[in-house]
């Protein structure tokens, strides 16, 4: 009995979009890693200003929650497995509880919430800024948090990781919610 060309086909293409996406899931932990290495270290906090964030924004936003919520996953597995993807190439699990731990430790939240607030409406830059600004909310809640069990000062942990970066964040924010709409208008073209 022979097979018809779609039959023969079709496990061939089911294993290329699995293959794809598991591309793009190793790509957008890659992509983060990548803009990890973009910091700032700043005076008078642990806490650097890094791209990092605006890169697991975009991937949230991109990917769609559940892949991003992989990648992010992937990318903590990564770090702490010893490869340099955290800021200033930094590795290992002294990074996820250290003064930064909150925040790595919510990236996978942060992409998953993010993706998720976005596509489940209409892609526009006003959903993709409320998407990113929900996104933000959460990691620097994770982030003040954990920087609060280190120092048993909410003070303290607002100032090393909150009032030097809402600026920042802001710029962030618009930047992606721009570029993630803009690529959407131009891969609808064509």
């Amino acid at each position: 009995m022979s097979l018809s060309a779609t039959q023969v086909a079709n496990p061939r293409s089911r294993a290329f979009e699995v293959a794809v996406q598991i591309a793009m899931v190793v790509s957008a932990s890659i992509f983060v890693a990548v803009c990890a290495r973009i910091y700032i270290p700043l005076p008078g906090t642990p806490v650097p200003l890094t791209v990092q964030n605006l890169g697991v924004l975009l991937v949230g936003l991109a990917l769609g929650s559940r892949r991003a919520f992989l990648a992010m996953a992937l990318y903590l597995v990564e770090g702490a497995s010893g490869l340099p993807v955290f800021s200033a190439g930094a590795s290992g699990i002294t990074q996820i509880i250290g003064f930064t731990g909150g925040y790595l430790i919510a990236y996978p939240f942060v992409a998953g919430l993010t993706g998720y607030l976005f596509e489940r409406a209409k892609p526009t830059f006003m959903r993709a800024a409320l998407a990113c600004l929900a996104g933000e909310v959460l990691l620097f809640t994770f982030g003040i948090s954990w920087l609060y069990v280190l120092t048993h000062s909410l003070a303290k942990a607002l100032s090393f990781g909150l009032y030097w970066f809402i600026f920042a964040e802001i710029l962030k924010i618009m930047f992606a919610a721009g570029t993630v709409r803009a690529w959407r208008v131009l891969t609808a073209r064509e």
